[in-house]
């Protein structure tokens, strides 16, 4: 592991920032730290960059403790580089910004101006080298920051929510570029972002934090796809979460029994998420294998981007369904419109 956070405590003012926090961070990853807007990332952040310091636990760096000051920790530092929420550009040129920490570290002219250009091409800035740093748009500007950072070659590199307050166009941008130099460089990426979306987009492997906490560790595909609690559901989007109570390969929603296909002695009081998308809609009963079969009321169709949300009162159920615009123009329904509703065991997410 490159970096190692073990059972870190921060208390400011008497507030509980970070409350036993642990991360394993593997070499040559894309780590996504998630949660929304002051669950903690920022502050866990700068403890990984090694700019503050945790009132307990220890931080580890390529298996070694790195220690609380002294040259270790200054040469352990140098290590690891950060691009910052709100990246500041300096007076001069975008070659002289990036070449900014090259200069403190007394990296010779020649090896300056070389590693300089070969970051602007890296970076996406090829001939903005002589460009005015004051004129460069929001956009232009984070790859500016992401460069600055990058030329230093660092082991790890610290992205705190690069893409907040862009522009849906720049974001994307910004992110497919993040993402493509980190498969050139293999260097080891930790960003911090409130956006699931944005997270998917790059990440590997990821954390959600809620309250100075951390809530669950996994791969994309295992935050996504098998959250471990209600918040978990909810943070990365799911739909049709209800409470349940478990009994064997069935589980009690409200009135409705309902099949799924997972661990088979899970009982009690939990909660299962039904997707809108796994969820079909016809207007009679449907020959099938699918084990959930219902009979409900259109309440409401709402377009949801580009796609259709088709709400539907089933017993004392509210079921969100997500259709195309061909589907709705096919069943030619609306609200009041009957409808038989059908989904898979196997699309049933339990925690």
């Amino acid at each position: 592991m490159i970096l190692q956070l073990k059972d870190i405590q921060l208390t400011r003012e008497k507030n509980r920032i970070l409350n036993g926090v642990s991360l394993d961070i593997a070499e040559g990853c894309f780590f996504v730290l998630m949660g929304p807007t002051g669950c903690g990332k920022t502050t866990l952040l700068r403890l990984a960059g090694l700019l503050e310091r945790p009132d307990s636990g220890d931080i580890l760096f390529n298996g070694s403790v790195v220690p609380r000051r002294g040259s270790e920790l200054l040469k352990t530092r140098r290590r690891v580089a950060t691009m910052f929420q709100s990246p500041v550009m300096f007076r001069g040129t975008v070659f002289s910004n990036i070449a900014w920490g090259l200069k403190i570290r007394r990296i010779p002219q020649s090896e300056m101006v070389n590693r300089v250009e070969q970051i602007l091409e890296l970076a996406g800035l090829s001939g903005f080298g002589e460009r005015d740093a004051s004129t460069l748009s929001g956009g232009e500007m984070r790859r500016t920051a992401l460069a600055r950072a990058l030329v230093l070659e660092p082991d790890l590199l610290i992205l705190d929510e690069p893409t907040t307050s862009l522009d849906p166009a720049f974001k994307r941008d910004l992110l497919t570029r993040i993402k493509e130099i980190h498969a050139e460089t293999g260097t080891t990426f930790l960003m911090a972002t409130h956006d699931f979306t944005d997270a998917l987009a790059v990440g590997t492997r990821g954390a959600v934090m809620r309250g100075g906490l951390i809530e669950q560790t996994g791969s994309m595909d295992e935050i996504l796809f098998k959250p471990e609690n209600h918040f978990m559901a909810s943070f990365t989007g799911m739909r049709n979460i209800f409470p349940a109570e478990f009994s064997g390969s069935e589980a009690r929603v409200g009135e409705l029994d309902v099949a799924h296909s997972g661990k088979g002695d899970k009982t009690g009081h939990g909660f299962l998420a039904i997707p809108p998308e796994a969820v079909v809609l016809s207007l009679s009963t449907r020959v099938t294998s699918e084990r959930n079969r219902f009979t409900g009321t259109v309440s409401s169709i709402e377009r949801h981007g580009t796609n259709w949300d088709v709400v539907v009162a089933v017993a004392d159920l509210s079921l969100t369904v997500a259709i195309t615009t061909g589907a709705l123009d096919e069943l030619s329904i609306s609200s009041g419109s009957r409808i038989h509703i059908s989904f898979k065991a196997s699309a049933v997410r339990l925690f």
